[in-house]
């Protein structure tokens, strides 16, 4: 079953114990670290490196997945490799007066060509996105754009220079 992407107003925390509430063993969490540090690694080899049987890590793995805890597998595509060499994160703040229409903000931002990750956050603003674009000019029409939107309250635009994605995700 393909579970859909939750909107804003169907986040549920899922802490520590994962989507369903069963806490994370060793097993599991060496399970997880090793596909956090390379999702292509074959069930044999994993099985290998947490030391059970790859009977018992495919279905662990399986379990995970159905659980919600791992939510996918992606290929991390360099930005500049295909053509979109500036990358930023824009702040997005909405108006007051359109917290019942976030999940239409996060439909549109998702849209987006340009918009690669959207995170709604706590604090002075509601919205990060991670964009990549050709050049300054598209990312001065993607802020524009934003910016235009009725919901949107304002932005904040940090140039991303380098990024180091970590292997210790869990």
């Amino acid at each position: 079953m393909v579970r859909p992407d939750p909107s804003p107003n169907d986040l549920r925390p899922t802490g520590a114990s994962g989507a369903t509430g069963r806490a994370l063993d060793e097993i599991d969490r060496a399970l997880l670290g090793h596909l956090v540090a390379d999702a292509r690694t074959t069930n044999a080899a994993l099985a290998e490196k947490v030391g059970i049987a790859a009977s018992t890590c495919l279905a662990r793995v399986r379990a995970l997945r159905e659980r919600g805890v791992i939510r996918g597998f992606h290929a991390d595509v360099d930005p500049a490799a295909v053509g979109l060499p500036l990358q930023a994160m824009i702040s997005v703040r909405l108006q007051s007066d359109a917290r019942d229409r976030l999940g239409e903000f996060t439909a549109l931002v998702r849209r987006l060509p340009a918009v690669r990750d959207v995170y709604f956050v706590a604090g002075a603003d509601d919205y990060l996105l991670h964009v990549a674009t050709a050049g300054t000019g598209a990312l001065r029409d993607l802020v524009a754009t934003l910016n235009n939107h009725r919901d949107v309250a304002g932005t904040v635009t940090s140039l991303i220079f380098d990024h180091v994605r970590t292997a210790h995700g869990v």
